[in-house]
């Protein structure tokens, strides 16, 4: 059963606990809420 992780802000602080999540368990559903036109890349 895969978990699901909404972060709020897609700055830079947003994108790397959601990369870092990632790596952390591969198998997690993760949604980036960011208000602004743009997103940061974080890899």
């Amino acid at each position: 059963m895969s978990k699901n992780v909404v972060i709020i802000g897609g700055g830079a602080g947003g994108a790397s606990v959601a990369a870092e999540a990632k790596r952390m368990d591969p198998s997690l559903s993760i949604s980036i809420i960011e208000s602004g036109s743009y997103t940061s890349v974080a890899a």
